[in-house]
């Protein structure tokens, strides 16, 4: 387990300087305990599995720019114990067959992410996250063999996507999307999400400025986002994306892009994330979809909506086979609460699924 702030908060407090653990016979062990949280038959997720998953679940809403509220939290952290038990639920029932499919979709999956971002950045980032590469890329191929078993469960056949694309004309029209680049200045620290100081941001904005110039002036709008910009995938795609309007819930962001004209360059741009500047290369007109285009998307929505519907059942099942039990006393108060969110979850899923 790693050390925590727990830790750190002791030193602080000047207990480094009291006798060695070694001369108290205590280890980290008896400091630090790492509880497990479920037990079950063959395995058990300790409080430390769990705290990684948060850790996880809070640097990703922190990068897009959002927040968590503390009322929530323990729902959340009961939702992700609970997904941590169907993994190890499902890890135990799966044959060679199934771990053969898994490890082919994670080396898909690990291809995907190379492609996206180089390996030093990648490690910046599970660093700030408390992990390794050999962890996530364990996770990574945990979450694939969990996905690729529950789909193995399904019996969607390609009738039954054909009849939905048929059944909901107005779910396959392509709405009006641009092709831009950007050129992101953060001003939130990327370790801590913390607001930097107004100092710092009037530094950071006078940057973008001087590189808003610079692309005015002619210079490659590409090479200077790949050199400057802050946004992870830059460095990869030069900071070009093909989005509609909302994708990225930033609405000042939309508001500048969509009223821009082709080839033209924004003024500064303020969001959650920071400043921008970005450059218009291409407006896509709205269109209808046509079947071959959507249907290896549709079948996958209807896989995940179809694994929403059968998995409160099938995890109660696995519960009851596996006699698992909830330890820790919050956790297990909140898990009726999780239950019954996802029987509605179900329900809303059998909805989405029904031809209108």
């Amino acid at each position: 387990m790693k050390l925590n702030l727990q830790l750190c908060c002791l030193l602080a407090a000047g207990l480094a300087a009291a006798p060695s653990l070694s001369a108290a016979d205590k280890s980290l062990a008896d400091l630090f305990p790492d509880p497990a949280l479920v037990k079950g038959k063959g395995f058990e997720v300790k409080r430390s599995d769990l705290d990684e998953a948060i850790a996880n679940v809070k640097a990703d809403a922190l990068s897009k720019g959002q927040d968590l509220p503390p009322e929530r939290m323990p729902l959340v952290e009961t939702k992700l114990l609970d997904h941590l038990v169907q993994v190890q639920l499902l890890k135990r029932q799966a044959t060679e067959a199934d771990r053969a499919k898994a490890k082919t979709e994670t080396e898909r999956r690990t291809a995907l992410i190379k492609k996206q971002f180089p390996e030093d950045a990648l490690v910046k980032q599970l660093k700030a996250r408390g992990m390794n590469l050999e962890k996530f890329y364990a996770r990574l191929e945990d979450e694939a063999l969990f996905e690729t078993m529950l789909r193995g469960k399904l019996t969607l056949t390609d009738a039954q996507v054909r009849k939905y694309y048929e059944d909901h004309p107005d779910r396959f029209e392509d709405p009006e999307m641009l092709r831009a680049s950007h050129i992101l200045i953060r001003t939130r620290d990327p370790r801590s999400g913390a607001e930097l100081s107004d100092e710092e941001k009037r530094a950071k904005k006078k940057q973008l400025e001087g590189l808003l110039k610079r692309a005015r002036a002619g210079e490659d709008f590409t090479a200077l986002a790949r050199q400057f910009s802050e946004d992870p995938a830059a460095k990869e795609n030069g900071g070009e994306y093909k989005f509609p309007r909302g994708a990225f819930r930033l609405p000042e962001f939309d508001a500048a892009a969509f009223s821009m004209q082709t080839n033209q360059i924004s003024d500064v741009v303020s969001t959650a994330y920071g400043y921008h500047i970005i450059k218009l290369h291409e407006k896509i007109p709205a269109r209808h979809l046509e079947f071959a285009k959507v249907s290896a998307e549709l079948r996958l929505f209807m896989e995940q909506v179809e694994i929403e519907r059968l998995l409160p059942g099938l995890y109660k099942q696995w519960k009851e086979q596996a006699a698992v039990e909830f330890l820790d006393e919050r956790y297990k108060s909140l898990e009726a609460q999780v239950v019954e969110l996802s029987e509605k979850a179900a329900l809303e899923a059998d909805k989405a699924l029904t031809p209108k």
